[in-house]
């Protein structure tokens, strides 16, 4: 089977962090001996094919080069909000559009798998209106916050998923949120997580390390309450290490933060950490703490779980709501809560069945996002819709 991806965030290079988990889908269906050919906008200037892990890859340019920035850098949203933003996405759009139609006229596509439905799966609906062929679209988290906030969005997303030969989410929370936002039923959005780099969680934490968190530095991660809560934690006579691993906009605020809350003795800002590096990184943690609100799956979360660490989240985390459970090797506190965050921690870091728990969690966990196990979830919906047997 040949399988087309359309995405916005692939890895540029060897090492880049944008759209990994999409990379690792496409190789562990070609793996199963399906070919996958991945269609991501240029960046700068950057555009045709390359053949990486067995993989082709079409660059393509919608744009002068110095204007190829709508892609990798985490703002998109913000950028499509402004005239010379809506224009570049309109561009983009139209051009990953062109190649899925010449490689269907071609017959060499036999499912287009859109990923996030705004701007792929708009490129797989605009394709398919010319020369049909069924197409796939997972929501993966920005896509989802766009329909909250746009009625237009909401209208143009009704028509994207309307003709999708299946919709898929990588969370409940996900599928809730967009069947709330366009008033369709949950269950007809399946939940499909995506593949997690599972050989780099092969050794377990053996505790010792503090408090650990991962993300990008932006407001959404609430990067602030973590350090409320260990600066409480201190003030009551237990200072405990914290390692912040990310960087973004806010990076020196939260530092002059950690200042003010006196705290800097024991807080490290790593900055961001290549994924090869990231187990290293978290290291013998205690404690992974969880902030961040609205989140579309809470990978960050799972991978801790991997190498059996306990982890405290928020409720209104999102999608983290299907990776750490209320007790045992994880605890769920209110959002915004730093009393909260810094009472789990302590509850975690002195029960000693945490450990054990978070490990066997972990286990499970492995399983649900072993690449060669989402892409055989994969393949079947795949063969299902190129034989017309998921919803039209």
């Amino acid at each position: 089977m040949h399988i087309v991806f359309v995405t916005h965030a692939y890895p540029r290079w060897e090492g880049d962090v944008a759209g990994t988990f999409i990379e690792r889908l496409a190789v562990a269906l070609n793996d199963l001996q399906h070919s996958v050919t991945v269609l991501a906008p240029a960046d700068q200037g950057r555009g045709g094919p390359e053949r990486r892990g067995g993989i082709d890859i079409l660059w393509v340019r919608y744009a002068p080069a110095d204007r190829e920035t709508l892609a990798y850098r985490g703002t998109m949203v913000e950028e499509s909000a402004r005239l010379s933003g809506k224009l570049a996405a309109v561009s983009m759009v139209m051009s990953l559009a062109r190649p899925i139609r010449r490689m269907i006229k071609r017959g060499v596509a036999d499912v287009v798998h859109a990923h996030w439905w705004i701007p792929s799966g708009i490129a797989a609906w605009t394709a398919h209106r010319r020369h049909s062929c069924p197409y796939v679209v997972t929501m993966h988290g920005t896509d989802v916050r766009v329909l909250e906030q746009s009625d237009a969005a909401r209208a143009i997303a009704r028509r994207v998923l309307r003709k999708a030969s299946a919709v898929t989410a990588v969370s409940s929370y996900l599928a809730e949120t967009a069947g709330a936002s366009l008033g369709i039923a949950a269950d007809d959005i399946l939940v499909h997580p995506m593949p997690a780099d599972l050989v780099r969680f092969r050794h377990q934490s053996q505790g010792g390390g503090g408090v650990v968190t991962v993300g990008r530095l932006v407001a959404q991660k609430r990067i602030d309450v973590i350090l409320e809560a260990v600066a409480r934690l201190q003030r009551h006579g237990r200072p405990v290490p914290l390692t912040v691993i990310g960087d973004g906009p806010l990076r020196g605020a939260l530092e002059e933060h950690a200042l003010r809350l006196g705290i800097t003795a024991t807080t490290r800002f790593l900055g961001e950490v290549e994924p090869a590096d990231l187990s290293e990184a978290i290291g013998n943690a205690d404690v992974f703490a969880f902030s961040a609100r609205a989140e579309g799956l809470g990978l960050a979360a799972a991978e801790a779980f991997m190498l059996g660490i306990p982890v405290v989240a928020t409720e209104a985390g999102g999608g983290v709501k299907d990776i750490v459970p209320t007790e045992g090797a994880g605890r769920v506190v209110p959002e915004g809560d730093p009393r909260g965050f810094s009472d789990a921690i302590a509850e975690l870091m002195d029960d000693p069945n945490a450990r054990r728990l978070a490990v066997g969690a972990g286990e499970r966990l492995q399983e649900r996002f072993d690449p060669g196990i989402v892409a055989q979830r994969f393949e079947t919906l795949y063969q299902e819709v190129s034989t017309g047997r998921a919803r039209a």
